[in-house]
């Protein structure tokens, strides 16, 4: 079970209650870790931030238990309508559509507010007897070789085995560990977004105002966007303003801003939830680990909105790093096991900060490249690939896993949980016993045949045409049952 405020010592202190904490800690539960998670702030964030949820974070959601609560109230995303001088111009389509198939049942992103996705994975912590412990500051941080303790604004000290910082962009823990950002401006225009109720537009489109005189898709100051939140009554407002103008944040400043550049009145805006500035930045932390301490989420990567990159990224962070900590937390695993949690998430957050920059300035399509569906660790020391001359779009060692449907057995069911799953796909070769799930299916194309390890994260550790070397991996890695 999970710490609650109270606790001096704990197996995991993850600072910071947003979507990376909360999923960390939530996946930590599962694995009954023992883990503190503090929040800062007096309540979890209220804004809609992050709102898109690609495909492998809905299948990362499904593993967690919550996918089904999430498309309760998620919403598609809406075709853009452009206007201008109070008329519609036209019409499109954000995403280039993907049709779903047996091996990748989730090719739609979903839009759901970042409050809303926090709602629902907190509502699973706590039934997993989970908890935050709100209003905990953290304003010190020290480490040895057995632990770290951390220090409090208010309420004592905690002593953690680990600790990860999921306390955003500008992470206290990152500056307390010494950890430089490096990166670059996206875009110098602010931008502010805000969570408003706004009367005069439907709730079928995204509405575009784009910047007087803007080429192409508007991008540039002066441009307005508006878009219907799902399950709410509340629209995201974007707008984007000159260098070094100021933004004001007020909801007059708001409704000025909205009279100013759309054809509707100050009187139509008529209340702002939320509201913040920000510069579109793509930053990367030049390390994911100092000792005892991991950084994950905004943390350790910082990117432009466009996308739906970031959010999802993180929550990835989270799901890569929580089984390891379990598995060695547990003894089933080598300490050296965590080093693969920065050898694999760093490159892929670098890849990902190229593609939301990319994105933003309308270099890369929404669609197949955001998906996220793509991504694997091949060239992880935790991947092993002991067959020869597959073909060049073969499944191999470090892709995600496919879902599919065989001998009356749908793989993502098999593989949902804490553990590892040994696959026999189309041959009846023997496997040693590891104390885990094992799936016999027949020949599948997705997978073509074989033997496959599947990590509790749903890639593909361990490939082979027989079993021969998969115990000795499992040994090493901690892949064996408890």
């Amino acid at each position: 079970m999970v710490f609650r405020e109270t606790g001096r010592h704990t197996d995991v202190l993850i600072v910071g209650a947003g979507p990376t904490g909360l999923a960390l800690a939530l996946d930590l539960a599962r694995h009954g870790v023992v883990a503190l998670l503090v929040e800062r702030g007096a309540e979890l964030f209220p804004g809609s931030r992050g709102k898109g949820l690609q495909p492998r974070t809905l299948e990362v959601l499904d593993d967690l238990g919550v996918l089904d609560q999430v498309r309760a109230v998620a919403g598609r995303y809406p075709a853009n309508l452009r206007w201008k001088d109070g008329e519609p111009q036209g019409r499109s389509s954000l995403y280039d559509p993907t049709e779903p198939s047996e091996a990748e049942p989730y090719t739609e992103t979903l839009m759901l507010p970042q409050w809303r996705t926090q709602q629902v994975l907190y509502g699973r912590l706590r039934e997993l007897g989970g908890e935050v412990a709100f209003g905990r500051e953290l304003v010190g941080l020290d480490q040895d070789e057995d632990g770290v303790t951390a220090e409090f604004a208010a309420g004592g000290p905690v002593r953690a085995r680990y600790a990860v910082a999921a306390d955003g962009g500008r992470s206290t823990v990152r500056r307390l560990l010494g950890i430089r950002m490096t990166g670059e401006t996206v875009d110098p225009d602010p931008m502010l977004v805000a969570d408003v109720r706004i009367t005069g537009l439907d709730r079928d489109h995204w509405h575009f105002f784009p910047a007087a005189g803007a080429p192409g898709d508007g991008l540039g100051a002066g441009l307005v966007a508006i878009c219907p939140l799902p399950g709410t009554d509340e629209f995201q407002l974007v707008a984007q303003f000159a260098q070094g103008a100021a933004v004001d944040l007020t909801l007059d400043g708001i409704r000025a801003t909205v009279a100013d550049r759309t054809h509707l009145t100050r009187e139509q805006v008529s209340a702002v939830r939320w509201a913040s500035e920000f510069q579109p930045r793509a930053a990367l932390a030049d390390r994911f680990r100092a000792g005892r301490v991991f950084l994950a989420g905004d943390a350790a990567h910082v990117h432009s909105p466009a996308g739906a990159q970031g959010l999802n990224t993180s929550i990835q962070d989270a799901y890569n790093l929580g089984w390891k900590l379990a598995a060695v937390l547990s003894g089933r695993a080598p300490a050296t096991l965590l080093d693969t949690y920065e050898e694999e998430r760093r490159a892929n957050a670098a890849a990902m900060l190229d593609l939301s920059t990319r994105v933003h300035r309308g270099e890369v399509r929404r669609g197949r490249a955001t998906q996220q569906l793509g991504l694997g660790y091949r060239e992880s020391s935790l991947t092993a690939e002991t067959r020869a001359a597959l073909p060049e779009d073969a499944l191999r060692a470090g892709d995600r896993a496919p879902d599919g449907r065989r001998g009356g057995i749908r793989l993502f069911d098999a593989f949902r949980g804490p553990h590892w799953t040994l696959l026999a796909v189309g041959t009846e070769t023997d496997l040693p016993d590891l104390g885990i799930p094992v799936v016999r299916i027949p020949p599948y194309g997705a997978y073509g045949t074989g033997v496959f390890l599947i990590r509790p994260d749903g890639y593909v550790g361990w490939a082979g045409a027989t079993a021969e070397g998969l115990a000795e991996y499992a040994t090493r890695h901690g892949a064996l049952g408890s």
